[in-house]
């Protein structure tokens, strides 16, 4: 019984597999999964694969997917030479502050308006709401402006706080904070918690895959933004690895040494980290992105 029930628990039933009808529908879904997963593993398999080649092997005709060889030491002449060790140090400063700051800062204020409810917080929600319309290209000016008058360019500061603190991540926060038990906090209140310990020793260990969520967006962000670390550090030896990216590209042909086979290289420099990170955490991630918002 439990064999059967298993086989019809879902929307198509044992029985419908049978059909012609189903099953020339089930092979034309699995050859478009199929057409989607090609469409989006083939891009960095070719960056891969094209970064061992040649400036000649880019351009010859016929194209060819494969290097004539694969030379690591090419790829290992390239990272000593431009120092890129520095640059990826540099951005996970910038992603280990921005983490922090996601939690901290996004954690707190969600914690305030769903659980504390102070006076005046419903003003304080929709103003953060309303934060969300402004099209972030339109901030960058004012932003970018009381970076400069605070003494803050060539720091990792403003970006760590700027990464970290987002009006998104704060409904995440909030939405996982509603759903949390009101007898949680009266037992804690109830043992003599200050608020911010309720906050610390309590909500943050029961929100884990809320956290986690918010971790993986704010990496993600941290590590591809080009344009604010592009304006706030102009010293070559705090730059971000895609600001380095763009430095390089910029200054491509100027030099004998670096062409497009050298960019490539770069290229697929910078997508090794995120790759590694999706690999390691990727049954947090998954698991993460299926129970967000979902109240027990």
């Amino acid at each position: 019984m439990e064999s059967l029930k298993s086989k019809t628990s879902g929307i198509i039933t044992f029985s419908d597999y049978k059909k012609t009808s189903y099953k020339i529908g089930y092979g034309i879904m699995i050859v478009i999964l199929v057409l989607f997963v090609i469409l989006t593993v083939f891009p960095p398999i070719w960056l891969f694969l094209a970064s061992f080649k040649s400036a000649k092997e880019l351009y010859q005709i016929p194209f060819t997917l494969f290097p004539d060889r694969f030379d690591f030491g090419k790829v290992i002449n390239i990272w000593d030479t431009l120092n890129f060790a520095k640059y990826y140090l540099n951005s996970f400063v910038v992603i280990i502050g921005a983490v922090v700051c996601s939690v901290v800062f996004n954690g707190l204020l969600a914690y305030a308006i769903s659980i504390l409810k102070p006076k005046g917080h419903r003003i304080v929600f929709g103003l953060v709401l309303g934060s969300l319309m402004i099209p972030p290209i339109l901030s960058m000016g004012p932003l970018f402006n009381n970076i400069v008058q605070l003494g803050l360019i060539n720091s990792y500061l403003p970006l760590m706080v700027v990464f970290g603190a987002n009006p998104f991540y704060f409904i995440l926060f909030k939405t996982y904070f509603d759903g949390l038990p009101e007898s949680l906090i009266e037992a804690a209140q109830l043992d003599g918690c200050t608020k911010l310990q309720i906050f610390y020793k309590i909500i943050l260990p029961v929100s884990k895959p809320i956290v986690m969520v918010v971790s993986i967006f704010t990496v993600n962000a941290a590590w591809s933004d080009f344009l604010l670390p592009y304006l706030v550090l102009l010293n070559d030896a705090k730059q971000t690895v895609m600001v380095k990216i763009f430095m390089l590209q910029s200054n491509m042909g100027t030099s004998m040494n670096f062409g497009p086979d050298t960019l490539l290289v770069v290229l697929s420099l910078s997508i090794i980290p995120p790759v590694i990170f999706f690999f390691i955490f990727q049954k947090q991630i998954t698991s993460s992105v299926a129970t967000t918002g979902i109240k027990e």
